[in-house]
């Protein structure tokens, strides 16, 4: 596996694992359209935020997009296909994330996980600093706000 910087020709293949990621839990299709915009990774963001790939013998398995401000980072993106999880994909786009964001400046890393991603964000050092209401449809829901610091 290899970790690259992503093109903006890699954009359609992005949202494709974006997609593909947040269905793999099991949401309803009305979510997953309602979340069309926040899965769509385009190519004026992937040239406006570092934007890292894991690829496994020239196949796109992974896309982990940060977002720089002053002295925090935080992941806009991090997916995987289903069929990579558990490979350490995630892991080793979490590990160039934290490299990126120290060497821009920042001094916190900062996260909006889904309930199924909590786990690996606190195997990778995160804490878990509060939470999002994230109503979707008539189910109540919440997003965890996780923190790591890089200093």
């Amino acid at each position: 596996m290899n970790v690259l910087r992503a093109k903006p020709t890699d954009a359609e293949t992005l949202s494709r694992i974006a997609r593909s990621a947040k269905a793999h839990w099991g949401y309803p299709e009305s979510w997953l359209q309602q979340w069309q915009v926040e899965l769509t990774i385009t190519p004026e963001a992937i040239k406006a935020h570092p934007t890292f790939i894991a690829t496994d013998a020239g196949r796109i398995i992974g896309v982990c997009m940060l977002k720089l401000a002053e002295s925090t980072a935080s992941i806009e993106h991090m997916w995987v296909l289903p069929d990579a999880m558990g490979r350490g994909v995630g892991r080793a786009l979490f590990v160039q994330a934290e490299i990126e964001a120290r060497s821009s400046g920042a001094v916190n890393l900062c996260i909006i996980s889904d309930p199924h991603a909590e786990e690996f964000y606190i195997r990778m050092g995160a804490k878990i600093v509060g939470h999002l209401p994230a109503r979707m449809d008539q189910t109540e829901r919440f997003l965890t706000l996780l923190e790591k610091p890089l200093v």
